[in-house]
């Protein structure tokens, strides 16, 4: 499948180009934003932003992932990342995001993670999108929440990151709730 540009009010979601790699660099050179993600590393290199670049291009080869810069329309500007990584035997999708910190609290990810619930329901033909993220992050559920996500649980020590254990809450959106909101 290929993969579209999605439009927002002040975003453009779009797949990623190698030209962005200074700016994902620039942007992921932050250890706030490594300790908020699963996958981000800290210290963040030229290599592993040209290694996720690779990824990218594999998953969207195979339908099993789909990368957005988050750029914004006015300038141009990168301020993160969203991606969604479709079950189509489930009918279900996993979303991820993250934001560059000086953009944090702008409500860029709320926005994004909107278009890619319309996205996952729309073009893919999903019954379920879910996400989760660290219980030390509480704004990226928030994020979830104002995208019309749900609480559904918590899922403890679920994963392994920095010498330790991490809980993460889950959040989740059914196809019948989303068409419920009316979202355009």
């Amino acid at each position: 499948m290929i993969q579209p540009s999605l439009e927002t009010p002040r975003l453009l979601l779009r797949p990623f180009r190698e030209t962005d790699i200074p700016a994902i660099v620039r942007l992921l050179q932050d250890p706030d934003i490594a300790k908020t993600t699963l996958n981000v590393p800290y210290p963040y290199t030229e290599k592993d932003a040209r290694n996720w670049l690779e990824i990218q291009q594999q998953e969207r080869r195979q339908g099993t992932g789909y990368t957005f810069a988050i750029v914004r329309r006015e300038d141009g500007e990168l301020v993160g990342a969203i991606d969604i990584r479709p079950d189509m035997r489930h009918k279900k999708a996993e979303i991820g995001y993250w934001i560059g910190k000086r953009y944090w609290g702008q409500g860029y990810a709320t926005e994004a993670a909107r278009a890619i619930i319309r996205y996952g329901f729309e073009s893919l033909g999903l019954n379920r999108i879910y996400a989760t993220h660290f219980a030390e992050n509480p704004a990226s559920g928030r994020v979830m929440q104002k995208a019309g996500m749900q609480y559904e649980g918590l899922m403890r020590a679920a994963t392994f990151k920095d010498g330790r254990f991490q809980d993460h809450v889950l959040y989740a959106i059914l196809r019948e709730e989303w068409e419920a909101m009316g979202e355009d």
